[in-house]
């Protein structure tokens, strides 16, 4: 029986929950962050503007387009029939007007599952590069704490600070001073949800108790009559009790990784784990989350499995880039933005390493590697199925952990859904109105139209025809006379009306990462390739 997910109740609940994310336009004061940043303003317009609206359909324009504080207002035709029929006409102006003439203007990009690390990383530095790339709205792990995550969330809001929007991701009963015997009993579940969406939880997520199918699915019911979601990255130590079916038929939101798809597909309850096999030995872990891949019984997962996942309603969050590295690790290591723009915390963090999470390449062979080749082709096959199907594909990176660089990752997690089969108009809308489905957000944001708040991002050419051209360094194309030149990328990210100057916050990158490596010699990586004075 399919979960319906829809009470009377819904639309108070939303509002109660929302209400710092729904700053009234009057209240709004421009700000202006150095060199960085400025705005909102009064009136702002974007002219000659090709428009990818977000939705799935193909660039329409140009339009001029009036973004009024933090909301688009007006969106002006200027395309050649419209223009014939308009005759001579006044352009609309503003306080700023930005010539967008050969750009293109998509929605903001939709993380919906990131990682902030700890200190020494500095936040700007996740902050900065997120929004380099297009990234608007973020929903990042609480990592220093959920109290913490919600107050940066509320600084954001209040755009005290350069940064996204934030939904923090919370476990089931955070910050609540109940016992574990009383969060594990389903009948509490209600009064927990409405607690934790009282404190602002918009995102819950149940991998901590997947091991309970009654007290699952109360919570996945809780959650979402109080106006949140609920996302799941299920356990391989509980996908015996909970696959990626049973987790969709007991109403979750979202299924993240690729755990639970190939075990719902076997003929037996479990995978066949080899029997020194140990879950706390992230080596272990890894290398049997690529090989129950190789057990998959495909016919049933594209089919029987696939259609299940669309009937119950559930979305997918693949975030494939953040497991890219196991099937190369070589090339993980040597990604090109590694030395000016990958902090040294995160290269330390990264390095092989039983004390630290998702650093568990220290025995990591090339039949594992091989695994995970067919993993990735298998997964692949199943997005696709899912997607054909009528499911529906949300966006996130689950980056900072195993050499997935903020921003940077954010632009491979889309050619990796590309490269799943999904047409580019589908990854892109994967990442914004699709993302904004999954947050229940979809009437204020991941779309460009009036009405809905101004997080956009201008691109130097179209990403439909190189998703390449998203990442800060743009890419290599030809121009009208053959030419070889680089494209400049995302040229300006547009949060709530703030318009960011992208290459200046790239430059500040660069001076934190610079500043990281300090007296830093090599490591087990890269020594082999250093060049010894």
């Amino acid at each position: 029986m399919v979960i319906t997910k829809y009470t009377p109740g819904f639309l108070i609940t939303f509002l109660l929950i929302g209400l710092f994310h729904s700053i009234s336009t009057d209240l709004i004061a421009q700000k202006k962050f150095g060199d960085l940043a400025e705005g909102p303003y009064d009136r702002l317009v974007i002219q000659n503007a090709m428009v990818i609206p977000g939705h799935g359909g193909p660039p329409v324009g140009p339009y001029d387009i009036v973004i009024e504080k933090n909301m688009i207002t007006e969106m002006i035709p200027f395309d050649p029939v419209t223009a014939e029929r308009r005759g001579e006409s006044n352009r609309p102006t503003g306080d700023r007007v930005i010539d967008a003439e050969g750009k293109y203007v998509m929605p903001g990009l939709i993380d919906l599952h990131a990682h902030l690390r700890q200190e020494p990383m500095p936040l700007e530095y996740i902050y900065y590069l997120k929004l380099a790339h297009g990234v608007t709205t973020l929903g990042p792990a609480s990592d220093r704490g959920v109290e913490y995550a919600m107050e940066e969330a509320r600084r954001a809001e209040r755009n005290e600070i350069l940064a996204p929007t934030m939904y923090p991701l919370w476990s089931w009963g955070s910050t609540l001073d109940y016992d574990e015997i009383y969060l594990n009993d389903p009948k509490n579940a209600p009064r927990i949800a409405k607690e934790m969406a009282e404190n602002g939880a918009r995102q819950v997520y149940l991998n901590g108790i997947a091991w309970n199918q009654k007290l699952f699915q109360a919570a996945t019911q809780s959650v979402w009559e109080n106006g949140g979601v609920t996302g799941v990255h299920i356990p391989p130590s509980y996908t015996a009790v909970i696959d990626a079916v049973d987790a969709a038929r007991l109403g979750v939101t979202f299924i993240l990784h690729h755990y639970g798809y190939g075990e719902s597909s076997l003929d037996r309850s479990v995978q066949n784990y080899p029997r020194d096999y140990n879950f706390d030995n992230e080596n272990h872990r890894f290398i049997e989350a690529g090989r129950v891949w190789q057990e998959a019984d495909k016919e049933r997962l594209l089919n029987e499995v696939a259609d299940s996942l669309v009937a119950y309603g559930v979305m997918m969050q693949p975030t494939q880039v953040v497991y890219e590295a196991n099937r190369d690790i070589i090339r993980a290591q040597s990604l090109p933005w590694h030395e000016k723009y990958t902090h040294q915390s995160l290269i330390e963090w990264n390095l092989p390493d039983p004390a630290y999470h998702g650093s568990f390449h220290y025995d990591w062979t090339s039949d594992d590697e091989q695994t995970w080749y067919e993993a990735y082709d298998l997964w692949g096959d199943l997005i696709y199925a899912f997607n054909k199907k009528g499911g529906t594909v949300a966006y996130g990176t689950d980056d900072n952990y195993i050499w997935a660089t903020p921003g940077f990752s954010n632009i491979r997690e889309l050619q990796l859904l590309r490269e799943s089969g999904m047409h580019s108009l589908e990854v892109l809308k994967s990442a914004t109105h699709n993302s904004a489905k999954a947050l229940r957000i979809e009437d204020k944001t991941g779309l460009v139209r009036p009405g809905y708040e101004a997080d956009l991002i201008l691109v130097d050419g179209s990403p439909l025809y190189n998703l390449r051209f998203l990442y800060s360094f743009g890419a290599v194309t030809l121009d009208k006379d053959n030419e070889m030149y680089r494209t400049k990328g995302i040229i300006h990210t547009i949060k709530d009306g703030i318009v960011i100057n992208n290459d200046k916050l790239m430059e500040e990158v660069a001076r934190m990462v610079k500043e990281s490596k300090k007296g830093i010699g090599s490591n087990i990586a890269d020594e082999p390739f250093r060049i010894k004075e």
